[in-house]
């Protein structure tokens, strides 16, 4: 099973490219969908390079040339979901939202991926992980940091919110959801709701402002 975004590049790039670039693509997208089926159909932990290989039809020494461990695999699997997102979120009047609305455009689109290809999200997150640098990549919390910063640029944010903080807090919450969501089959619970709940919890505090749990001097 692939999903929608599975032949897109990892990364958005519209200058005009050469045979050989392209060729270079072509084999790697090749790769790329070999591998995710063999994550999906055997597991991640024993499929080889070598049987990467045999599926896309291409010497060992060529998966070699476009990804030196299997983990690059995973990696490629998170930075083209959000190349993917941000192609969506790209051609709408994003900006044109409160940072609130930005977030949660962000985060619905990442919960739609998901859910549109559980059982690859399943096999690829958990890996991801375990063996991969899933809960250490800063990519996806960087992301949401600028939707968050444009806002504090804008005056919607509390003074003193740090918008990189708001990227990290955002980006655990997403992964450790996704983490519940992919553990139990059938899902648990819908993952949309749940992200939007979280970030809720984020936006507007677990407090009440005019009760008496608020600290003084806040």
């Amino acid at each position: 099973m692939q999903i929608p975004e599975a032949g897109a590049t990892a990364a958005a790039d519209t200058r005009p490219t050469g045979r050989r670039e392209r060729k270079r693509r072509q084999v790697r997208d090749q790769l790329y969908a070999a591998a995710l089926d063999l994550f999906i159909t055997q597991g991640y932990e024993t499929t080889t390079m070598e049987q990467i290989a045999e599926a896309a039809d291409v010497a060992r020494a060529t998966v070699f040339n476009h990804f030196s461990q299997k983990v690059g695999f995973l990696e490629e699997w998170g930075a083209r979901r959000r190349a993917r997102v941000a192609e969506i979120l790209g051609s709408s009047q994003l900006e044109d939202l409160s940072t609130g609305d930005q977030l949660r455009r962000y985060l619905r689109e990442m919960a739609e991926l998901n859910i549109a290809s559980r059982p690859e999200t399943t096999v690829l997150m958990d890996a991801g992980a375990r063996v991969g640098s899933l809960l250490h990549d800063r990519s996806l919390e960087i992301e949401l940091a600028k939707i968050a910063e444009r806002g504090r640029q804008r005056g919607e944010l509390r003074t003193g919110v740090d918008a990189d903080q708001v990227g990290a807090m955002l980006a655990a919450s997403y992964f450790s959801t996704v983490l519940r969501w992919i553990r139990v089959e059938p899902a648990p619970f819908d993952l949309r709701d749940r992200l939007d709940g979280a970030l809720d919890v984020i936006l507007l505090g677990i407090l009440d402002r005019e009760g008496e749990g608020v600290p003084s001097g806040r």
